[in-house]
């Protein structure tokens, strides 16, 4: 399947989280209009996605297990910091040697069941209003892309900008990322690939460090205003 960043049906690739769209991808009519910047873990959700499909797609007993064998990365974190190191750890442990196409189709049976217990209905609303004053709506998440794609393409999403998987020659999951971790500068970075270098956001939310950045090239900068739960 082709893939892109942007959300729209049409002429424009469907979303699958693995290529980044770059600014001549936008039309003449996008750059006319309000770009709005939404981060979708504990933004537009209740909690983290990934963590959540994560269990879902592996099964009680395997999950535990795998955890276990990730108390090393979690206590190396402790000391590093590093989100996209532990992140990494837990694709290899959960997703290593998944066929892109089986991952996307779990990803899409999870947004299908999960979508009405995650989503805020506050920041529903939200974006649903700047839908209809016509502005170009994009996730930013660190979460990785493939797994967010279908709930961006419930939502309407134009693009989605998110951690993007690194798939082997036989188009598995190899277990690390192709590119950055989507989180903190790296946010600004894919906005600016995908919209110029002089993006100026209409409004962006986020509810975490890892926004701040993307927060300040907003007008509006929204951090942590959604609390409704489903």
């Amino acid at each position: 399947m082709a893939t892109g960043d942007d959300a729209a049906s049409g002429p424009v690739s469907p979303i699958d989280g693995n290529v980044s769209m770059t600014r001549k991808d936008s039309s003449a009519s996008e750059a006319a209009r309000p770009v709005v910047a939404f981060d979708f873990d504990g933004t537009l959700t209740v909690g983290d996605s990934f963590t959540a499909f994560l269990a879902w797609q592996a099964g009680r007993l395997r999950h535990l297990a795998g955890m276990v064998r990730l108390a090393p990365d979690a206590v190396a974190y402790l000391g590093n910091r590093d989100r996209g190191k532990l992140k990494a750890a837990a694709v290899r442990e959960f997703l290593k040697g998944l066929p892109r196409a089986e991952l996307q189709a779990r990803a899409e049976t999870f947004a299908l069941t999960h979508a009405a217990s995650m989503l805020r209905p506050d920041a529903l609303r939200v974006w649903e209003d700047w839908k209809a004053r016509g502005a170009v709506l994009a996730i930013v998440t660190a979460s990785p892309a493939v797994t967010v794609a279908p709930f961006a393409r419930a939502l309407g999403a134009k693009v989605l900008l998110g951690t993007n998987l690194a798939f082997d020659a036989q188009d598995r999951v190899a277990g690390g990322f192709d590119g950055q971790n989507c989180r903190g500068k790296e946010k600004v970075r894919r906005l600016r690939e995908r919209f110029g270098e002089g993006v100026r956001l209409a409004a962006a939310y986020g509810d975490t460090s890892g926004d701040s950045e993307m927060l300040r090239i907003a007008d509006e900068a929204g951090y942590r205003v959604f609390t409704a739960r489903p």
